[in-house]
């Protein structure tokens, strides 16, 4: 792995979430400045939008670090084409709350009756819903109509509403959506990031792992990852983690031009992915890693590269093979990203559960087992989600590598 040979603490540019590498774009800085007049209104809806990968999951995982957890709660839905019943139920369960969906009038009470007990507690509650852009109208519907609770003068429910570009687009043509668009106090779409933002980007994450200017950067690379990029975080992440992990495999301490265009050509299909020339990373039965001996490997090079090019045919590339290769690539990227999202949601739910009932102990029982029970079962999720992410990393560039390979085979 390429932290180990640039003596990085951690991966610096993993494709998940994370709001520890929260990074203030000129964007995310205008985003950050409409969520907080908006949460200080405590009511109506707040939409952010943005493109795929631009950052709008980190922008409210950071958000959520920076509550207080004393005075707001936090509830949070990720959306599948939730139909109106579905919504009700999942707004319930992203407050704990079990309620029988078969019953809405009960089931809208049960939430209701949570809302006024919050209020009464002097917290406020807040609902955030991402990926709006897969929600019917009628889920948008039933969201507007739990916006109306109230405890006299007082909201008891403000949402968040997250979602791709095509979100906007609905909110802004759609009649029916005309009650939901009157209560939009703040709205802001993330906009790619600046050329001249490119290299603070990088240089912050890598910073956040314990960067020792190894490797430098030289030549064009900046302009070159933001014209391949867009200025998309989650794509800067992607080239990086490709280019970070050619150079430790080619014992490079400076990335120049001529490395980052050789990743852009096998992200693209252009060219074959080149291994590793000490071998690649394997997993023994016993679960150890071990690397193949560099003589073996080059021998076994040999003996299967001389007959390959005697009988390989040539292959013309058809020029529509990259793109559906990428595209089924993202597809499965997302979707691996889209579970450990909602595990990484899970597990933040748990941490805070901890918390409260830690803060929830009387005096007397501060030195007890209890204690260091909830201190071992925390570090025991810091560990899973640990895991978790490297996992999700080795299995991006596991589809990552086999997708190239598979074009090149074909």
């Amino acid at each position: 792995m390429y932290e180990d040979f640039y003596g990085f603490s951690e991966r610096p540019f993993q494709l998940t979430p994370d709001p520890s590498f929260y990074f203030e774009s000129a964007t995310h800085k205008k985003a950050l400045s409409y969520l907080g007049y908006g949460l200080n209104q405590g009511e109506g809806f707040i939409v952010i939008t943005g493109e795929v990968g631009a950052g709008k999951s980190t922008l409210v995982g950071h958000l959520r670090n920076r509550l207080d957890w004393h005075s707001v709660t936090v509830g949070e839905v990720v959306t599948s084409a939730l139909g109106s019943d579905e919504m009700i139920g999942m707004a319930a369960h992203s407050f704990g709350l079990q309620v029988d969906t078969c019953d809405k009038a009960s089931a809208l009470a049960e939430i209701e009756n949570f809302l006024q007990d919050e209020a009464r507690a002097g917290r406020k509650v807040l609902l955030v819903v991402d990926e709006a852009q897969n929600l019917t109208v009628g889920a948008l519907e039933e969201l507007r109509m739990l916006s109306n609770f109230h405890l006299g003068a007082q909201p008891l429910l403000q949402m968040l509403l997250l979602g791709q570009p095509e979100f906007r687009q609905l909110l802004t043509e759609w009649d029916q959506l005309e009650q939901l668009r009157q209560r939009v106090i703040a709205t802001h779409h993330l906009e790619a990031m600046q050329p001249e933002e490119i290299e603070p980007y990088v240089m912050h994450r890598l910073e956040h792992v314990g960067y020792k200017l190894c490797p430098r950067f030289q030549g064009d690379v900046w302009r070159l990852i933001h014209r391949e990029s867009r200025g998309i975080p989650r794509l800067v992440n992607r080239i990086m983690s490709r280019v970070l992990m050619k150079g430790a495999m080619e014992q490079r301490e400076v990335i120049a031009e001529d490395t980052l265009r050789a990743v852009l050509d096998e992200i693209n299909g252009r060219v074959a992915e080149t291994p590793p020339a000490g071998g690649i990373h394997l997993v023994s039965e016993d679960s150890q890693p071990y690397r193949r001996d560099e003589h073996q490997s080059a021998a076994v090079s040999e003996s299967e590269s001389e007959p390959e090019h005697e009988s390989r045919p040539q292959h013309e590339p058809n020029q529509s093979e990259p793109a559906e290769g990428n595209a089924l690539l993202d597809a499965q990227i997302e979707a691996i990203e889209q579970a450990f999202y909602e595990r990484d949601s899970q597990i933040s739910a748990l941490r805070e559960e901890l918390g409260q009932i830690a803060h929830g102990m009387p005096a007397k029982a501060a030195d007890s087992d209890t204690v260091q029970r909830l201190a071992a079962l925390e570090a025991r999720l810091d560990d899973q989600e640990r895991t978790l992410r490297q996992v999700l990393t080795m299995m991006i560039n596991y589809f990552e590598t086999n997708a190239t390979r598979d074009r090149d085979a074909a």
